[in-house]
């Protein structure tokens, strides 16, 4: 199992292997074409309202954390072909928040890794 994190303004390299944006909304000055995506996931990211709400905010990183997970634990369709393919490719997820710690790429990632890890799957 290999599931990476980057901010999308990063640079695409062959090692990020599957690369999903898993923001709901286009990143700012980025042009689709220079992406270098696979897919752009907006069913997985959080609710509008969801983000909103967080806004960001590292006090609030850990209720968000638990209110995303409820998101996604009512949406399995939209996140486990990402943990499906995680089993045998690296798939990296991609974000546009300056907040390298508190963003939901990160809360995805810890999400995936334990639902993986709890299924003995990778």
């Amino acid at each position: 199992m290999s599931i990476a994190v980057k901010r999308i303004y990063e640079p695409a390299t062959k090692v990020d292997g599957y690369r999903v944006l898993v923001d709901r909304v286009w990143p700012r000055g980025l042009k689709k074409e220079d992406a270098g995506l696979d897919v752009w996931a907006r069913e997985v990211a959080p609710s509008t309202a969801l983000r909103q709400w967080f806004g960001h905010d590292p006090a609030r990183w850990e209720c968000f954390r638990h209110r995303y997970a409820s998101e996604l634990d009512a949406h399995t369709s939209f996140w486990q072909p990402l943990a499906t393919r995680a089993e045998r490719h690296r798939v990296t997820l991609l974000y546009s928040a300056r907040d390298e710690e508190h963003n939901q790429a990160v809360a995805l990632k810890m999400y995936l890794d334990n639902w993986i890890k709890a299924n003995g799957v990778g």
